[in-house]
């Protein structure tokens, strides 16, 4: 059986595969954009953690134009707020998560934007169903939950992994408390300092008491005495009238 060993052959065949190679390495990948997140405490119950989100374009003709985050279960859009992100944009929470939003980024630039949570739920990890949208009207959807390690960008959703909470670490309240204002007195409510319909009852109590009678009885016995007087003064000139015609 004859081999080909000549240095001629060798040459050729290293030439062949290094043409081959360069081929491969200069041939486009698949499209691997999607939607990442990180943070400073990745930790469950965490307090007041900040939330790094990296959107890749994967569009050769138009920008990314907004950011549609569904919060995963145990983070309210009231405990949400918003740090940096693309020049123009504005934050808009909403009733399952918040919108970033506003003019479109350069034409194969990522969107990179933070928010700061009140605090993370007591989980294993958080998912962030994302919907990334361009301004020609395309629609990424990063919202599955799962392995999408089968090729391509898949569409899953970012995931933030956490650790187990510190120890002691305990919920916080979904929103601060307010402190309690008072309440406003009624419409018909007197002022304390005017004197009760009880006081006139009170006051003819106590003049019942000690002597028995109050001053307006007094009185009317003193004006009947005075009358009786005068009565029989009456009488008795009438009498001696009477007595000195005859």
């Amino acid at each position: 059986m004859t081999r080909f060993t000549s240095p001629l052959f060798v040459r050729r065949a290293a030439l062949v595969a290094a043409t081959t190679t360069t081929a491969l390495l200069l041939t486009p990948a698949p499209a691997a954009a999607h939607v990442e997140v990180e943070s400073d405490k990745p930790q469950a119950l965490a307090e007041n953690v900040t939330l790094d989100f990296l959107a890749e374009s994967e569009s050769g003709s138009a920008g990314i134009t907004e950011l549609r985050v569904i919060l995963p279960e145990g983070v309210a859009p009231a405990d949400v707020t918003y740090g940096e992100g693309p020049g123009g944009w504005v934050f808009t929470p909403t009733e399952d998560g918040y919108t970033a939003k506003g003019p479109a980024v350069a034409v194969g630039k990522d969107a990179e934007y933070s928010v700061a949570v009140r605090q993370l739920p007591e989980a294993e990890e958080l998912a962030f169903k994302t919907l990334q949208s361009y301004s020609d009207g395309r629609v990424d959807r990063w919202i599955e939950l799962g392995d999408s390690s089968s090729g391509g960008h898949g569409s899953s959703a970012p995931v933030l992994k956490l650790k187990a909470a510190a120890p002691g670490a305990k919920p916080v309240s979904p929103s601060p408390s307010k402190p309690a204002s008072p309440t406003p007195p009624a419409a018909d409510a007197k002022p304390s300092a005017e004197p009760s319909s009880a006081a006139p009852q009170a006051n003819a109590a106590k003049e019942r008491e000690g002597d028995g009678l109050s001053t307006g009885a007094w009185v009317g016995i003193g004006t009947a005495a005075l009358l009786a007087i005068a009565a029989v003064a009456a009488v008795y000139a009438l009498r001696r009238r009477a007595g000195s015609q005859e």
